[in-house]
C-alpha cells in the first residue's frame, strides 16, 4: 500500500511537471476557467485600495451594527428552522412507515420548486394584516385579537426555513432509510429508550449528511437577495445593492462584498475541519433497513405534520399564485409579458448551453490529465457555488467597465474615434456570472457520468484512433446524455430563477421575469407578481421530477 501511494504521487509530480513545461489546450481550459472564478475575488480585494470613506462613516453610524444582527439572526434562525423540519420529516419518511409515507417521500421536496422570493410575497400577501388571513379572524373573534405580525424577523425566518428545508431533508433521508429500525435497537440494546436512542446514536450517525445540508442552507441564506429585500429586512446582500445602486459607489459595494464573501468561507472552512475530526465508517449493506411501524395515534400523527408542512410551504402559495394570476390574467398577459416570458427563456436556455458545453469540457479535461494541479483548478472552477450572486455582479462588472472605460479612452485619445461599450449594457456580463455561480451544478451531473464511462472504453477508441476532441463528441456525449440533459435541467431553472445577478447586470431596460417580479413586489403589487412567479414555479418543477424519478419506491 506504501509503494502503492508512492506511485501515485509520482505520477500526481509528473503530471503537474507536463502541466507546468508543456500544458494542453484542455489544461489551457481548466486554467482559464479558474481565473475566471478568482478574478471577481481578486477585483473585489483591489477595491480596498481606495476606501469609500465617506459611505463607511455613514454605513457605520445608521446601518452597519443592524446588518450584522440581522445577518446573524437569519443564518441562525434559518439553519435551526431548516434542521428541525428537514431531519424531522428526513426521519419519518426514510426510517418510519405511515399512511401516505411513499407519496411523502418525493412530495416534500416539491418546496425546492417555489423561490424564496416567490414564497415571500405570497406570505405577505396571506398573512399581511389586510390579507385574507387576518380580515376573517379578527371579524370572528374581534378586532384586539393578538395575531404574530408577519413582517417581522421571525417572518422572513419561517419563509427562508420553508423554502431551505428540502436541502437537508434530501440528503439527511438518505442516511435515515439505511438505519431504520436497526440503529434504535441497537442503542436499546445498549440501555437506550427511544428517544435517548435517537439522539446518541441516530443523529450522530448521520452527522455528515446533516452537516452537508445545513451548510448549503447556510450559503443560501447569506446569499438570498429577494426575499430579504420584499420583507425590507436589511442583510448584507440589500447593503450590497443600495450601495451600487442608492450610493452609486462601485467601491462600497465592492468592499461590503468582501465581508460577506469572507462570511461565507469561513463557513466552508469550519465545516470542512469539523469533517476532518469525523469519522464514519460505512456498510457495504445499502438496501433499504427494516422500518418502524408506527401505532395507530402516532402514524397519524405523522401524516398530519407531513400533510401540514406540505400544505403551508407549497400548496397554499401555489393556489394563492393560481388564484391571483386568473385575476389579473386578462390585464397582465398581453405582448409585454410575452417578452419578458422569451427573454427568460432564452436568456436560461443560452446560459444552461454555455454553461453545460464549459461544463463537459472540464470534466473531460479532467479525464485526460486526472493530475493534482489540473484537478485542483477544477475544484476552483466550482466554487462560484458559494458566491453570492450580488457579490458576482459587482465583481463582474468592475473590471469589465473598468476595460470598456479603458478602451473607450484609448480609442478617443489616439484615433479620435467614439467607441461603444463593448461589455457594458450587453448579456455578456450576466452569462459570465452564471457561468460562475452555476458551474457547479452543471459540472457535478456531467462529471458523476463520466466516472460511468470506464477506461476501457477510452483505450478501445484510441486504437480504433480516435483521439482528442473526436474521442469526446463520437463516444463520450452520446454516454453521458443522462447527465447532460440534468445539467441542462438545473442549470436553466437556476439562471430562471436568479434575480441578484440578472437584476444588477442587464442591459437597461431589459428586463425578465424575475426582474419584473422584484419591480412589482418592490411596490406591494402582490397579484400583479402572482403571474409571472407561477410561470417561474413551472419552471421549476422540472429538476423536482427529476428528483422524483431518482428517489421513487424509496
Amino acid at each position: 500500500m506504501f509503494s502503492f501511494s508512492l506511485d501515485r504521487t509520482a505520477a500526481s509530480l509528473r503530471g503537474c511537471r507536463r502541466f507546468l513545461l508543456h500544458p494542453s489546450g484542455w489544461q489551457h481550459l481548466t486554467l482559464a476557467v479558474a481565473l475566471l472564478v478568482l478574478a471577481p475575488l481578486t477585483v473585489l480585494l483591489l477595491s480596498w485600495t481606495e476606501p469609500a470613506w465617506g459611505i463607511w462613516q455613514h454605513l457605520r453610524e445608521t446601518l452597519l451594527s443592524q446588518l450584522l444582527i440581522n445577518t446573524f439572526i437569519l443564518v441562525v434562525g434559518v439553519t435551526t428552522g431548516t434542521l428541525l423540519l428537514g431531519v424531522s420529516l428526513a426521519w419519518l419518511t426514510g426510517a418510519c412507515e405511515f399512511p401516505g409515507r411513499t407519496h411523502f417521500s418525493w412530495l416534500l421536496l416539491l418546496p425546492l420548486a417555489m423561490p424564496t422570493y416567490v414564497l415571500a410575497f405570497v406570505f405577505l400577501g396571506l398573512f399581511d394584516y389586510s390579507g385574507p388571513i387576518q380580515i376573517p379572524l379578527r371579524a370572528w373573534f374581534g378586532r384586539d385579537l393578538w395575531i404574530p405580525d408577519i413582517r417581522s424577523a421571525s417572518g422572513v425566518v419561517l419563509v427562508m426555513s420553508l423554502a431551505l428545508y428540502p436541502y437537508v431533508y434530501l440528503l439527511t433521508r438518505n442516511a435515515f432509510s439505511t438505519q431504520g429500525k436497526r440503529a434504535l435497537e441497537a442503542a436499546q440494546s445498549l440501555g437506550c429508550s427511544p428517544t435517548a436512542g435517537f439522539f446518541r446514536v441516530v443523529l450522530p450517525m448521520a452527522r455528515p449528511w446533516i452537516a452537508g445540508g445545513a451548510t448549503l442552507v447556510l450559503m443560501e441564506a447569506l446569499a438570498d437577495f429577494g426575499a430579504v429585500s420584499i420583507f425590507n429586512f436589511d442583510t448584507f446582500t440589500t447593503a450590497i445593492y443600495k450601495a451600487w445602486f442608492g450610493f452609486f459607489s462601485l467601491a462600497a459595494a465592492g468592499q461590503l462584498s468582501t465581508l460577506l464573501v469572507s462570511m461565507v468561507f469561513l463557513l466552508i472552512v469550519l465545516e470542512q475541519k469539523l469533517r476532518k475530526r469525523m469519522r464514519f465508517s460505512q456498510s457495504r449493506v445499502t438496501a433499504q433497513a427494516e422500518r418502524i411501524i408506527l401505532n395507530s395515534a402516532k402514524k397519524w400523527l405523522a401524516t398530519s405534520y407531513c400533510s401540514g408542512v406540505l400544505l403551508i410551504a407549497f400548496f397554499l402559495p401555489a393556489l394563492q399564485l393560481l388564484r391571483w394570476s386568473l385575476k389579473v390574467f386578462d390585464l397582465e398577459f398581453d405582448n409585454r409579458y410575452g417578452m419578458l416570458l422569451g427573454r427568460s427563456l432564452s436568456l436560461g436556455l443560452t446560459a444552461a448551453l454555455f454553461i453545460t458545453v464549459v461544463a463537459t469540457l472540464l470534466a473531460y479535461a479532467g479525464r485526460r490529465h486526472p493530475d493534482r494541479l489540473t484537478l485542483s483548478l477544477i475544484r476552483i472552477s466550482t466554487l462560484g457555488y458559494a458566491l453570492p450572486g450580488t457579490v458576482l455582479a459587482v465583481g463582474i462588472f468592475m473590471p469589465l467597465a473598468a476595460l470598456d472605460n479603458f478602451l473607450i479612452d484609448f480609442a478617443r485619445e489616439n484615433f479620435n474615434f467614439a467607441l461603444p461599450q463593448l461589455m457594458q449594457g450587453t448579456i455578456i456580463i450576466m452569462l459570465l456570472a452564471y457561468l460562475i455561480r452555476f458551474m457547479a451544478a452543471g459540472y457535478k451531473s456531467i462529471d458523476s457520468a463520466m466516472h460511468r464511462v470506464t477506461s476501457n472504453i477510452d483505450e478501445a477508441s484510441r486504437l480504433m484512433g480516435l483521439r482528442g476532441l473526436k474521442l469526446l463528441v463520437k463516444v463520450h456525449l452520446p454516454m453521458l446524455r443522462g447527465g447532460i440533459f440534468t445539467a441542462l435541467t438545473l442549470v436553466f431553472v437556476d439562471v430562471m430563477k436568479e434575480m441578484p445577478i440578472t437584476l444588477m447586470t442587464r442591459p437597461f431596460g431589459w428586463d425578465t421575469l424575475a426582474v419584473k417580479i422584484y419591480e412589482l413586489t418592490s411596490e406591494g403589487e402582490w397579484e400583479r407578481a402572482a403571474l409571472p412567479a407561477l410561470t417561474l414555479l413551472l419552471c421549476g418543477l422540472l429538476p423536482i421530477v427529476l428528483l422524483m424519478r431518482g428517489t421513487e419506491g424509496k
